[in-house]
């Protein structure tokens, strides 16, 4: 991939972001920002110059999408790079998953060059479903973590990612130390973190796969280097939460086990949270940390339904993710369209607001980087995606019939998914474009 730079871009399109929370239930709610036929300049350096309704002077190249979607490029805050393997593997729970699938695809990466490959595949794929940043898990390997993180600086690509750790209830080819985990960790930090667009996330498995000592180790990486972030799965299933307490008897929960080992904190990124109770959610608003709400994966491993009401109420901030390969897919399209569908059974029904909101601004505060991506505002990285409306007769019938604006953008996000993507901008630069999707320009070129 060449190390393109951004040009002076002026994109016309009908703009679509948030000035705040929307909310769960209000479709009419202020804090959804719609500029239609608005011009997104984009400087030299690929931030955000300006929003304005007239065409700027002559010195840009203007992009004619009119009639076409842009916002915000989708954030997946927890997706595993090596499981693009084992998408769509049948039938086990998430113990027997993890044994039969994911441990065998992740052992591969070992080897630098599968790696290497392995991280563009994975990469370009999050860019052509249009998810500009990601929180990532590699593998237990190194070379796992420094390929994705060359991969991602090489795209300009906001990417939080670590080694994973775990030593002990894996394979012996996917097992590390504490001592050794300790020196490739510091070796990762020293070389990636803060580096371009990237940061290093402390990234322990679960609890089950690291030892209370390797726990305790990750909570010395975090203490001694200020503004890594931390990233593991908590509460996912319920026999992964017995197992948990039988494991760590003297915890009062699994998220509790994170706490007593130093992890929690406002840079923590947590996957799953189905089985919490009060307490826990308490104990996740006092510390800052999110959940990174997996609603496909969710549903594909039978692991439950999350209580997103009981942790909007408590103050818990929440983010949408992918989770691959247990989730289905990398579309954060289909992963909100699945979001709708749990909230549902449980007796939530959440607007298209509230689901594009945790997947793009929502998603890049809970992180700490709202002042970085998430909104198409002056100043801010000029990640972003373009999108056409309605792709078949089915959903171009759909879009003719809708009344409002929000109808019409909640069976966008229903019906879409990665076909519907024109464009994904990272940085000022088209990084995905869809075959034959060319914008209509000025003639400048």
């Amino acid at each position: 991939m060449s190390a393109a730079m951004p040009v002076k871009a002026a994109i016309l399109a009908d703009l679509l972001d948030f000035t705040g929370d929307p909310g769960q239930s209000d479709r009419h709610s202020p804090a959804v920002r719609w500029r239609p036929a608005h011009w997104l300049l984009i400087d030299a350096v690929g931030r955000i110059a300006a929003v304005q309704p007239e065409p700027p002077g002559d010195d840009w190249l203007k992009l004619d999408h009119s009639g076409r979607l842009l916002l915000p490029g989708f954030i997946d805050t927890h997706v595993h790079s090596p499981q693009i393997d084992v998408i769509a593997s049948w039938g086990t729970e998430l113990l027997d998953w993890l044994n039969t699938y994911t441990f065998p695809a992740e052992a591969r990466h070992a080897d630098p060059v599968f790696a290497q490959a392995a991280a563009d595949l994975f990469l370009d794929a999050l860019l052509a479903h249009g998810s500009t940043a990601a929180v990532v898990f590699p593998t237990v390997h190194p070379t796992s973590a420094d390929a994705l993180f060359a991969a991602a600086q090489q795209r300009g690509m906001r990417v939080i990612a670590g080694k994973v750790l775990m030593d002990r209830h894996a394979p012996d080819n996917l097992r590390d130390d504490v001592a050794q985990a300790r020196i490739d960790c510091t070796a990762l930090i020293e070389r990636w973190h803060g580096r371009g667009r990237l940061a290093y996330a402390v990234t322990p498995r679960f609890a089950a796969t690291s030892s209370p000592e390797q726990l305790a180790m990750a909570g010395q990486l975090l203490a001694d280097h200020p503004g890594l972030y931390l990233q593991t799965h908590v509460a996912e299933n319920r026999a992964e939460v017995a197992w948990i307490a039988e494991l760590f008897p003297e915890a009062r929960s699994y998220l509790d086990v994170y706490a007593r080992h130093g992890l929690l904190s406002e840079r923590a990124v947590l996957a799953h949270g189905i089985w919490l109770d009060d307490t826990d959610r308490a104990l996740l608003h006092d510390s800052g940390a999110q959940i990174a709400f997996c609603p496909s994966s969710n549903l594909f491993l039978g692991s439950g339904l999350f209580g997103w009401q009981q942790a909007a109420a408590a103050g818990v901030n929440v983010s949408l993710a992918s989770d691959v390969g247990g989730g289905t897919s990398l579309s954060m399209l289909r992963t909100l369209a699945d979001g709708y569908k749990v909230q549902a059974l449980a007796g939530n029904r959440l607007t298209a607001w509230a689901l594009l909101h945790a997947a793009t601004r929502g998603a890049a505060q809970a992180l700490r980087l709202g002042s970085e991506i998430g909104r198409l505002e002056p100043g801010l990285m000029a990640d972003l995606c373009i999108w056409d409306r309605a792709v078949g007769a089915v959903a171009q019938r759909r879009d003719s019939l809708a009344h409002g604006l929000h109808e019409r953008l909640f069976a966008w996000l229903t019906l879409g998914d990665e076909r519907n993507l024109v464009e994904a901008w990272v940085g000022g630069v088209c990084r995905s474009r869809r075959p034959a999707a060319v914008a209509r320009s000025d003639g400048l070129t």
